[in-house]
């Protein structure tokens, strides 16, 4: 088998993987040109990859070439095989390594395998040597060694775990294509790398389209599991198979509201809500003011109770109050709760869940003010002038109990009958009017009316109607004077705060929008030149509340922008050291990515239930109002619909509407995938 090949030599040869019986026609230098059977083409090869069978057989004058099927068929009998590797190592030891077995040439074994040894059995060898046998080795000089039977039972130890291995893989994948739910129990089935890769594409299905087709590093897999490489089909896949809750918003998934709480967090809450009842550091400072009549005013079912109000009258005249909750007082900077708090920047409120910002059992424990509890606040003690201006003020820490966990609609009772001894309300609500007239008459803007907004209750869905009621003005100013008070505070002390502000905006005059009905169209006509209010270190106007400088502080417990103001605040209070300004500038930024994120979250998950309120009332008949035209070329409108109190952005067909007029819809949803999906049909 070392001889040089010549013209008309048989020889083996491997071509990409594949192993050939040719027929030499010609040899030029250090070149060949090498014959096969069946279709494939002549091909000039080097020598130095040519086996010469010259000498093997007698292959004759005129060597006819066998076809691949004969040479297939004419692999050596497995019995054949057993029965030649045994006589090979017969006197050899069995366990020895096969490096130490004789060679042979592969004519020699042909002869101890077939009866008669030919050119198509000489074939038929070179392809069996080449495929998956366990015998025999192929060594670099065409020899063959028998392999050892150690290595011989490693090998079919092997060959059994990677055949099991693909019935295991098979059956995953057939698994994953049946179209049946993956339950838990299935999905502890698969692999970690199909686990992985499912994660991978409920990610990918959770893109808008544009990033979808920037991310498709998954198209092998999607092949794979036979899924066309379009979100909406991805999509539809994931959400047969259960792996994709079709009414949570996409944003909520890698959010930082996607996951519970660590179970040390929880353990930490856990913790702290038992030390609440001891004393901490600050306690003693502390303003007592459980003597007053203090009522919390919420929606009912609300957990974080953050605010409070109460109304002190003596000889310097009467001091609204306004309390807020103390988390700064067990949740301690830079520990695992505060950090994990600054990552949520604030709790995110669905149609059909909370995700808070720190732990519900602490949030609606030891840091609420619940009734009849001592509880830790930082109240800011306000006295008012006649025309509403901030007379006289100061902020503490304190302690409050309050005495009344009051609904708004309970709050709107006592403020319109004001019954004997429980005055308090209604008085609380005549100061927060002087203060509203005179914000106005600084030239703030107000929206009072009616906001609509889904709620799933029990698997039900709802349309909760916010209505402007006197306790909710009443709360809502007071928290605004808070913010007046607190930014006033921060402007004196030269005080790093996250100020909000909203610059100037050059409103449509008095007689533009006398053209325009009052209510929601007149309102969008105002807020169409309203510019995004900002936050930053120094104290700015903010336009639409009527305000020189205004923080927001009175949800420590829901925002971290909030819990951030009372720890200046206390740091101010108590003598210590504040957050610099570069540092709270900072922070500042750090909060901006979640907190638009919530924003756009909360958005799309009040569509969604949009869009499945309307597609159950396929057939109703809308009252709405046209506010504008947001792309008129594409005939997108912005409209009020006055049953459900909400706007919406749909693409009206209609002829040229004017702000404010009344149009009656029917809504058609298109496809939740199009943007926007609704079309309405006056």
């Amino acid at each position: 088998m070392k001889s040089h090949p010549a013209p008309q030599d048989i020889v083996g040869v491997v071509i990409k993987g594949q192993p050939l019986v040719g027929l030499i026609q010609a040899v030029k230098g250090n070149r060949a040109t090498v014959a096969f059977s069946g279709n494939r083409r002549d091909q000039e090869l080097p020598l130095r990859e040519l086996v010469s069978f010259k000498g093997c057989f007698d292959p004759g004058p005129e060597p006819v070439l066998p076809s691949p099927e004969e040479v297939q068929d004419a692999a050596p009998p497995p019995k054949d095989v057993g029965a030649a590797w045994w006589l090979l190592i017969s006197d050899e030891d069995k366990e020895t390594s096969s490096d130490q077995y004789s060679c042979l040439a592969i004519s020699d074994l042909a002869e101890l395998l077939y009866d008669k040894t030919g050119l198509t059995q000489l074939a038929g060898l070179w392809r069996w040597l080449h495929g998956p046998q366990l015998w025999f080795r192929l060594r670099r000089d065409r020899s063959v060694q028998p392999r050892g039977a150690a290595e011989i039972r490693k090998q079919r130890l092997k060959s059994r775990q990677d055949a099991l291995a693909a019935q295991d893989a098979q059956r995953q994948l057939d698994l994953l294509r049946s179209g049946q739910p993956l339950t838990e129990h299935l999905q502890s089935k698969l692999s970690a790398e199909w686990r992985t890769s499912i994660e991978r594409l409920i990610d990918l299905a959770c893109l808008d389209d544009r990033a979808f087709q920037a991310e498709m590093g998954l198209e092998p897999i999607l092949k794979q599991l036979s899924i066309p490489p379009q979100r909406s089909d991805l999509r539809v896949w994931l959400l047969k198979r259960e792996l994709l809750d079709p009414d949570q918003p996409d944003g909520l998934r890698a959010s930082v509201w996607s996951k519970d709480f660590s179970e040390n967090l929880l353990k930490e809450a856990e913790r702290l809500e038992l030390s609440s009842v001891e004393p901490a550091a600050g306690d003693e400072n502390r303003l007592d003011l459980t003597d007053h009549s203090t009522y919390t005013i919420d929606d009912a079912g609300t957990r974080e109770i953050d605010d409070a109000l109460s109304l002190q009258s003596d000889q310097s005249g009467e001091w609204i109050w306004i309390h807020i909750a103390d988390p700064a007082r067990l949740i301690k900077q830079d520990s695992g709760l505060d950090l994990e708090a600054r990552r949520r920047a604030t709790t995110l409120y669905l149609a059909d869940a909370t995700q808070p910002m720190l732990p519900m059992s602490l949030a609606s424990g030891s840091l609420s003010l619940r009734a009849g509890q001592r509880c830790a606040a930082l109240s800011v003690g306000v006295s008012l002038a006649d025309d509403g201006s901030i007379q006289d003020s100061c902020i503490q820490r304190s302690w409050v109990r309050p005495r009344y966990g009051l609904t708004y609609e309970d709050g709107d009772a006592l403020i319109e009958l004001a019954p004997p001894g429980d005055e308090t309300l209604a008085q609380l609500a005549e100061l927060l009017k002087r203060r509203q007239r005179w914000r106005l008459s600084c030239g703030a803007v107000q929206f009072d009316r009616t906001e609509g907004r889904f709620r799933r209750r029990d698997g039900h869905l709802e349309l909760q109607t916010i209505e402007p009621s006197a306790s909710r003005l009443m709360v809502s100013e007071a928290m605004l004077l808070m913010g007046a008070v607190v930014a006033e505070f921060g402007r004196i002390h030269d005080l790093p705060l996250p100020f909000r502000s909203q610059p100037e905006a050059d409103l449509p005059s008095p007689e533009e929008l006398n053209q325009i009905p009052a209510g929601p169209a007149r309102d969008a006509a105002i807020k169409r030149c309203l510019s995004r209010g900002v936050q930053g270190t120094k104290p700015m106007a903010h336009f639409s509340l009527g305000l020189e400088a205004y923080v927001q502080a009175t949800s420590p417990i829901r925002r971290y922008a909030d819990l951030l103001v009372h720890r200046q605040l206390i740091a101010h209070l108590e003598g210590e050291d504040p957050m610099d300004e570069a540092s709270v500038s900072e922070l500042i930024q750090d909060l901006d990515h979640p907190l638009r994120q919530a924003v756009q979250i909360s958005r799309e998950d009040q569509r969604h239930w949009q869009h499945i309120w309307f597609a159950e009332r396929s057939e109703q008949i809308w009252n709405m109002q046209f506010l504008r035209w947001l792309r008129p070329q594409e005939q997108l409108a912005l409209v009020h619909v006055d049953d459900l109190a909400m706007d919406l952005v749909g693409r009206l067909e209609a002829t040229d509407p004017s702000p404010g007029q009344p149009i009656q819809i029917k809504v058609v949803i298109t496809n939740q995938e199009q943007d926007p999906p609704l079309l309405l049909l006056s």
